[in-house]
């Protein structure tokens, strides 16, 4: 779903199944957990900007933007993906006025330092190798005045064989890239060491349920 000539109709429907994915396995919860947790010590009133790099069909800070919402929180998003098609689905389904969309690409963000009071991503780094993955994190610390959230999916055979089953009757273009990507995920030695490389050690790592890891912290 990543290549620029991917179908359209199927690259909707990938991105159907990815959020449907988030919410089922309480992905999108557990993301979300990290800002409930931050937001203790977000003063009343504030505007609390957020980044969110490779944001897909923008699920997620869909998601973090009708928490805040309830709870009385200012919070504005831009979601930036590097793909056009990607970019295009998620701003022609996004209708709210706090959630901007926009290209970027993740390893030079057109953003000055500390432009946001957060960074986040979600299910990106897989599609990276170590030394992107590097780039990557220190671009989202550069931009991110306050803290991080970085998650992804866990390497081990049985994530592998999980997702095989669970795919078994999606389309091919799910099918590929559920599969590509846990093989393709990080350990959990792997994310720490990639932490350090990175110099965020501020981002405490987590496991959660499915799969799941998420790097965390405010600095």
């Amino acid at each position: 779903m990543d290549a620029p000539d991917a179908d359209p109709d199927q690259l909707r429907r990938s991105l159907a199944f990815i959020r449907w994915v988030n919410a089922l396995f309480g992905y999108t919860r557990a993301t979300l957990s990290h800002f409930k947790r931050f937001s203790a010590g977000w003063a009343p009133g504030e505007m609390i900007r957020i980044l969110d790099v490779a944001t897909g069909s923008a699920d997620v800070p869909k998601a973090i933007l009708r928490w805040a919402t309830r709870e009385g929180f200012d919070v504005r998003i831009v979601g930036v993906d590097l793909h056009a098609r990607t970019a295009a689905e998620a701003a022609r389904e996004n209708a709210n006025p706090r959630l901007s969309i926009a290209r970027a690409d993740a390893m030079t963000l057109p953003f000055a330092d500390d432009a946001f009071d957060y960074a986040l991503t979600n299910m990106f780094l897989h599609h990276l190798d170590d030394d992107q993955v590097v780039i990557v994190l220190r671009e989202m610390a550069r931009v991110a005045r306050r803290g991080m959230v970085v998650a992804d999916l866990s390497r081990n055979a049985r994530a592998y064989r999980w997702i095989n089953l669970f795919t078994l009757l999606a389309n091919p273009m799910v099918r590929h890239d559920a599969r590509v990507s846990v093989a393709q995920a990080f350990a959990p030695d792997e994310v720490r060491a990639l932490r350090d490389r990175a110099g965020i050690t501020f981002a405490s790592y987590h496991a959660h349920f499915g799969h799941r890891w998420i790097l965390a912290g405010e600095k």
